[in-house]
C-alpha cells in the first residue's frame, strides 16, 4: 500500500482531519499531509518538491497546470466557501448586511485583518474599490501565510477579521459574524490536482474520489463548506 503525500491549504483542513482517517482504513493506504498558505504552496512547487496531490483554491491548480508543475485533466473540484466577517467573543457585531453597511464597519474598526490567501487577496481589491483602501491599511493586521486571522481576532489584537468561513468556525474566542453581504461576497471552489512528478498517483486519485463522495460531502458540509 502507498503513503500519499499530500500538499493542501487550510481551508478544507477540518473536515479533511475527520475524514482521512476513514479511508486510511478502508484502503490501506497512508496520507501524510503538509498543510501550508497559498503562497507558501505555489513557492513549493515552484521549487520542485515532490507531492502526490495538491489541494487549493482551483484558480492556482489552474495556473500549476499551466505551468506544467500539475497533470493536465488531473482537477477535481472539492468544495467551495464564501468569505465570512469575525469579531472577539463578546464584542459588539457589527452591521454587514449591505456594502455600504460593511465600509462603515471598516472605517469604524481600529484594526481589521485578512490573509495573503484568496480571501485577503479579495478584500484588498474590495477596499480598493470601496475607495478606503488608505484608512483600512492604516490599520491592516495580517499573519504568516498558511495562518488564520481568527487567532489575532481571538486574541484582541484585531478587531474585525475576513477569511474563508470554514476557517473561522473553529477558531475558539471569536463569534462568526456572518459571511460578506451577497452583493461583495466571493465564493472560492477548492480544488485537487496531481502532480506531474506524484509517485503514487493512482492512490492520490482513490484520495480525491473518496473527498467528493456524497458522505464526505455531507462532512464538508458540517464545516462550513458547501458542494461545487
Amino acid at each position: 500500500m502507498a503513503e500519499i503525500k499530500v500538499l493542501s491549504s487550510i481551508a478544507t483542513r477540518e473536515a479533511y482531519l475527520e475524514l482521512v482517517p476513514q479511508f486510511e482504513r478502508d484502503s490501506g493506504h497512508k496520507v501524510a499531509t503538509t498543510w501550508s498558505g497559498t503562497v507558501d504552496i505555489m513557492k513549493r512547487m515552484a521549487a520542485g518538491e515532490v507531492y502526490d496531490l495538491v489541494m487549493v483554491a482551483s484558480r492556482e491548480v489552474d495556473e500549476l497546470i499551466r505551468l506544467g508543475q500539475l497533470k493536465a485533466g488531473s482537477r477535481v473540484d472539492l468544495a467551495q466557501c464564501g468569505i465570512g466577517v469575525a469579531v472577539r467573543s463578546g464584542a459588539p457585531k457589527p452591521d454587514i448586511g449591505s456594502a455600504d453597511a460593511l465600509k462603515r464597519a471598516l472605517l469604524a474598526a481600529k484594526s481589521v485583518g485578512y490573509t495573503s490567501g484568496p480571501s485577503g487577496v479579495y478584500i484588498g481589491g474590495l477596499v480598493e474599490r470601496m475607495g478606503i483602501a488608505a484608512e483600512v491599511k492604516a490599520k491592516f493586521r495580517t499573519v504568516p501565510s498558511g495562518g488564520t486571522i481568527g487567532t489575532v481576532v481571538a486574541s484582541g489584537e484585531c478587531e474585525i477579521g475576513f477569511q474563508q468561513i470554514s476557517e473561522l468556525v473553529h477558531i475558539k474566542g471569536i463569534d462568526v459574524v456572518g459571511p460578506l453581504p451577497a452583493e461583495v461576497q466571493r465564493v472560492t471552489v477548492f480544488s485537487t490536482g496531481i502532480p506531474v512528478g506524484a509517485t503514487n498517483a493512482a492512490a492520490a486519485q482513490a484520495l480525491v474520489k473518496f473527498l467528493v463522495s456524497p458522505a464526505a460531502q455531507a462532512e464538508f458540509k458540517k464545516h462550513g463548506l458547501e458542494a461545487v
